[in-house]
């Protein structure tokens, strides 16, 4: 490693820097463990970027392993979709490791903890081990099976692999100490018997190591120096470093360290919720543009650079905190301001007929596709006698300081003429469904008339060569927070689990999920899925992957309107 002078930008680091300086680690080697239940969502993002982070600036290596070991929503096709967003973020890892691939080795090191009678096997039924856990101010009750002969130990533990036992009849317990004000350490359970296929090894087991026993163990197996993780795992680090020693598998202990979780105000965070989300069919599925996993930013036009933008924002910190959204649509609209293409598109149509246009007339305008890019080049715009604006653009009877089209009042059409609203056709029901407009005829833009001013200014779609395509328009699917939402302990599997509150479904946006039908320019619809553009004067938005050629389909990646860029300023 390179002796280049460092700057710890946070407690991470200094733990890291004090450990290389100290010798008790003459590398780095960290590794992003998740479990493949579900696909990683924003908050996972946080993790990557701390574990592949740290590795980068110290030179060393990060794996990528999959914590597999409850089989029972577990999926190949989550595995493939982890790979692709961590690739998709930039970060290559240096091993891929599932912990199934450790399974043997881990039922060798559970028999010889057996053996020296730190582990054993225990009848007690689950309600039974519950009632005698104890709670935080009175100590545990030791299992009548705890003192059961080693001999005894291991037959039963082998028949529990060879499938003798039911689920809940028999599990394998460490024996550490049922008093110990730390619940956790009180002989937790290292095995239990599950019967489901596993995704990988099929139906060779039916016992599967809890992550509490696996997690710490792979870390020293495969020689990580730094055990990063989010705060919830703090009171488990006892636990870790036990397990670690007892195993029998290193003489160089991996190091945890904890740090913050990512919250962030009406979105969900909770692998199970989201899961609920898509099981009960409130979303499309995991990459519907409303959810917070990175398959469905990806879809919804998030730049990988926004997320890493977004993260050195956050920072690392040691104590929880929920961070505004506002912040992440900014660094968004932050990445994509330099590489997406200007263009126009009209969300809500209303019609306007210049009436002083010869029908057959066509005029094509060069428009540019970007205002600081000359590199992204011109297209050619069709100007005729119908054309589409926004229908918020035109009031019957404007209010004070709304400087768009209105009886009487001039606007100019981007890139084209200036044109004066001279009347509007309603129908029966008493909405305007046409404008009657008159055109400057020598106020084309780029032309000597066009150096005449008038206030506003409107993006439009020609009624003849417009596409007609369909907007769906976010918003967080969370109307409100819970407080107690964000309040997050860690079940057996290792999976976080959220205090029950108030039921988040309750709680969810009707608003989420607005779908609009309008027109866009020709040229934007022939792009493929996955092109993102800034619509003048109505956001950020991406090509769909649901477009077809009849019906093109954009998904508002952000508003243009930044509220948080105004806040800063304050």
């Amino acid at each position: 490693m390179e002796n280049e002078v460092r700057r710890p930008a946070n407690f991470i680091e200094e733990f890291v820097e004090e450990d290389l300086a100290s010798g008790r680690f003459d590398h780095v080697h960290t590794r992003f463990p998740p479990e493949p239940n579900g696909y990683l969502h924003i908050g996972h993002a946080k993790a990557l970027c701390v574990d592949f982070g740290i590795a980068q600036k110290y030179g060393g290596k990060c794996n990528l392993r999959f914590d597999d070991t409850n089989p029972t929503k577990e999926e190949t096709a989550f595995v493939e979709g982890i790979q692709r967003d961590i690739e998709w973020l930039g970060y290559k890892w240096d091993k891929l490791y599932f912990a199934s691939d450790f399974f043997d080795r881990l039922y060798e090191i559970a028999r010889d903890m057996i053996r020296r009678g730190v582990a054993y096997v225990d009848d007690q039924t689950p309600e039974q081990m519950r009632a005698n856990r104890g709670t935080l101010t009175k100590p545990g009750v030791n299992s009548p099976w705890r003192d059961r002969p080693v001999e005894e130990n291991l037959d039963l533990f082998e028949r529990m692999k060879n499938g003798e036992f039911e689920e809940g009849t028999r599990v394998l317990r460490a024996k550490i100490d049922m008093a110990n004000p730390n619940v956790l350490l009180r002989d937790p359970t290292m095995y239990r018997i599950n019967r489901h296929s596993h995704h990988r090894t099929g139906d060779k087991w039916c016992i599967y190591p809890m992550y509490d026993f696996q997690h710490p163990i792979q870390d020293a197996i495969e020689g990580i120096s730094h055990s990063l993780c989010s705060l919830e795992y703090e009171i488990h680090r006892p636990l870790y470093d036990w397990f670690v020693r007892n195993a029998n598998v290193t003489d160089h202990p991996p190091r945890q360290i904890e740090f913050a979780r990512l919250n962030i105000e009406r979105t969900v965070m909770s692998k199970r919720h989201l899961r609920r989300l898509v099981e009960e069919h409130v979303v499309s599925g995991w990459d519907d543009p409303r959810m917070p996993t990175l398959v469905a930013m990806r879809r919804r036009g998030y730049p990988a650079a926004a997320i890493h933008d977004f993260m050195g924002r956050v920072g690392v910190a040691k104590a929880d905190s929920v961070v505004e959204g506002n912040l992440l649509d900014h660094c968004v609209r932050e990445a994509l301001a330099d590489t997406a293409s200007r263009a126009m598109a009209v969300i809500n149509p209303l019609k306007v007929v210049l009436t002083n246009w010869p029908e057959d007339k066509v005029d094509t305008l060069t428009i540019e596709n970007h205002p600081d890019h000359p590199e992204f080049g011109t297209r050619q715009v069709a100007f005729g006698r119908e054309l589409y604006i926004e229908r918020e653009d035109f009031m019957e009877e404007p209010v004070k300081k709304f400087f768009r089209l209105a009886p009487g009042r001039e606007v100019r059409l981007k890139g084209a003429y200036i044109i004066l609203c001279e009347d509007f056709v309603k129908d029966e029901a008493g909405n305007v469904t046409e404008l009657r407009c008159t055109v400057d005829m020598d106020s084309r833009s780029g032309s000597e008339g066009a150096n005449r001013k008038v206030k506003g200014t409107l993006h439009w779609v020609s009624a003849a060569e417009g596409v007609p395509c369909e907007y769906r328009l976010y918003e967080p699917i969370l109307a409100e927070d819970d407080p107690e939402e964000n309040a997050v302990t860690v079940d057996e599997d290792g999976n976080a689990v959220e205090s029950e509150g108030k039921d988040f479904m309750d709680q969810l946006n009707p608003n989420s999920l607005t779908v609009a039908r309008g027109f866009c320019e020709p040229w934007i619809a022939a792009h493929d899925a996955g092109a993102t553009f800034q619509f003048l004067r109505m956001g950020y938005f991406c090509k769909d992957p649901d477009s077809t050629d009849a019906l093109p389909v954009f998904n508002r990646t952000v508003p243009l309107k930044d509220s948080w860029a105004k806040e800063a300023k304050k």
